[in-house]
């Protein structure tokens, strides 16, 4: 059974929010999105814990029948979990897709974040396009800062990072292939 799934679509049917969630059962908004993109998987406690959250019984969630929208191609903005770590926002694209062979992220940079000290590597490749603000990107030894409307792409083997050095926040829409999230 998919438990991030099921959660999701029980959340979504009582009108909650990850975050309101996450505020009433006293943990953090990404713990709500780990548990629904199955990264994590509860113990029954913790479970029965934010389903209280909910309301919901255990045996109501397990038994509830839900009707299966995980074929539409079709995503708001609820349908899109968070999956950053730090300040730098990852928007997640066909989260609950079986075998999803790519990632599609809308990224939110506030202003001064950067995706760490540390450069990514990972397997596959990486592209995107910044929709606004000014992102400094660094992929190897080449560094360059890109606006709005202009675009990267490369071997996400090579070591690289993102820097917002604007005032504002920057959006980006990315993809990479496998899927890395």
């Amino acid at each position: 059974m998919d438990i991030g799934y099921r959660l999701q679509a029980v959340r979504k049917s009582k009108g909650l929010s990850q975050r309101e969630l996450a505020k009433r059962v006293g943990v953090t908004n990404s713990t709500i999105s780990l548990i629904e993109q199955n990264k994590v998987s509860p113990s029954v406690g913790s479970l029965k814990k934010v389903l209280d959250g909910i309301p919901i019984s255990l045996a109501d969630f397990f038994t509830i029948d839900l009707q299966d929208s995980s074929d539409s191609p079709f995503y708001t903005h609820e349908d899109q979990p968070d999956v950053g770590n730090n300040d730098v926002h990852y928007f997640l694209v066909g989260s609950h897709k079986k075998n999803r062979q790519m990632c599609i992220l809308r990224e939110v940079m506030p202003a001064g974040t950067d995706t760490g000290e540390t450069m990514l590597t990972h397997e596959g490749e990486e592209g995107g396009v910044i929709i606004q603000g000014q992102v400094e990107i660094t992929v190897g030894e080449r560094v360059q800062v890109l606006g709005p409307g202009e675009a990267y792409y490369f071997e996400s083997r090579t070591p690289h990072r993102f820097r917002n050095i604007g005032k504002d926040i920057a959006i980006l829409i990315s993809a990479n292939t496998p899927a890395s999230f």
